[in-house]
């Protein structure tokens, strides 16, 4: 199936395909409302599309964020800009060596004049929740966030207090400065749905950063109202609906096998770079992810184009390279292109 084909055929099966419960008025809906998020986003962010495609998706996809970047690169700005086109609530944690698990969950407080204890939720209840340096919290607490991020619910004195509908986490880390971190081992970071690497913006970009701030004209643009959390659940349901062919999931099991040294077409020497090949929620995440940006395109099906999309985000900290790789600085990338390149296209 290649893209500009039009719609798949139903199948030979006859059984009905989600896609097909996705209606025209449904899909311009979702166009409306990805649009509004779309312009407000860029009301107040200059560039940084990278930034946008990874939250947008994450948030449709029912995922969360891991970013990397050096400071100033808008990244707060994305994420209380991205909660109020939502309509939702947002929390900002400064993780630090002495925050404890109960300073992002919450905890009992007792009160002497009841002499009862009252629940505190803590800052992770909310919609979008920026994790901010989370590689300088301690293992303990780093443990505490990831699991509220996973069960989306939070335990405090024995009581389940779920966490709100829709729930994204942001969470960022600096690549320029290791004293005093503590590093998120592979397995919590195979968590996270995307890990998105930013970069400076261009100079003209820059530029423009500089005349909008001069101007004071950073803002949402007028006209343009926020979409509802009840209309990002719409945009979770719709994206649980868009089809994917069976040709679609054996060709991300291809792309995922290949990693770990399989696949069709294995490629040769690839075990001398890549220790540790993509686990099956690396599958998951590319079968997430790839009808999430169906649905911001238009379409009520997945092309191979969608898959391939977003492929160094999802798979960049899911793959463990070897001493020899690291060494000849051959990065995830690299090696993610040479995957994507060895097989086939359905």
């Amino acid at each position: 199936m290649q893209e500009g084909e039009g719609r798949p055929s139903q199948p030979q099966s006859g059984k009905p395909r989600a896609g097909g419960d996705i209606t025209e008025q449904e899909l311009e809906r979702a166009r409306h409302l990805i649009r509004a998020v779309r312009e407000i986003y860029h009301g107040r962010v200059v560039g940084q599309e990278t930034l946008y495609s990874a939250l947008v998706t994450s948030l449709i996809a029912e995922g969360h964020v891991l970013l990397e970047s050096v400071p100033g690169l808008a990244k707060t700005t994305a994420a209380t800009t991205l909660a109020d086109a939502i309509s939702g609530t947002f929390s900002r944690i400064q993780c630090t060596p002495d925050l404890m698990p109960s300073d992002i969950v919450g905890t009992q407080i007792y009160s002497y004049e009841s002499s009862s204890f009252s629940t505190q939720l803590g800052p992770v209840h909310a919609n979008v929740v920026l994790l901010d340096e989370i590689n300088r919290s301690s293992a303990k607490t780093q443990s505490a966030m990831l699991e509220a991020m996973q069960e989306r619910q939070t335990s405090i004195g024995g009581k389940i207090y779920p966490l709100p509908d829709p729930f994204v986490v942001l969470a960022t880390q600096n690549p320029i400065e290791e004293e005093g971190t503590y590093v998120l081992p592979e397995a919590q970071m195979d968590r996270f749905l995307m890990k998105t690497v930013l970069y400076y913006p261009t100079p003209d970009q820059e530029v423009e950063i500089l005349t909008r701030t001069a101007e004071g004209s950073f803002g949402r643009p007028s006209g343009v109202n926020p979409v509802s959390t009840e209309d990002v659940l719409f945009l979770q349901e719709m994206a649980s609906n868009v089809y994917v062919d069976g040709a679609i999931k054996s060709y991300i099991v291809a792309l995922i096998n290949t990693t770990r040294g399989g696949g069709p077409r294995p490629i040769a020497g690839l075990k001398n770079q890549i220790r540790v090949g993509a686990s099956p929620r690396g599958g998951l995440a590319l079968r997430r992810v790839a009808p999430a940006l169906a649905l911001q395109a238009g379409r009520s099906y997945v092309v191979p184009d969608d898959v391939k999309a977003l492929r160094y985000a999802v798979l960049r900290h899911r793959l463990v390279r070897t001493y020899d790789a690291m060494a000849n600085d051959v990065t995830p990338e690299t090696l993610i292109d040479s995957v994507f390149s060895a097989v086939p296209s359905p």
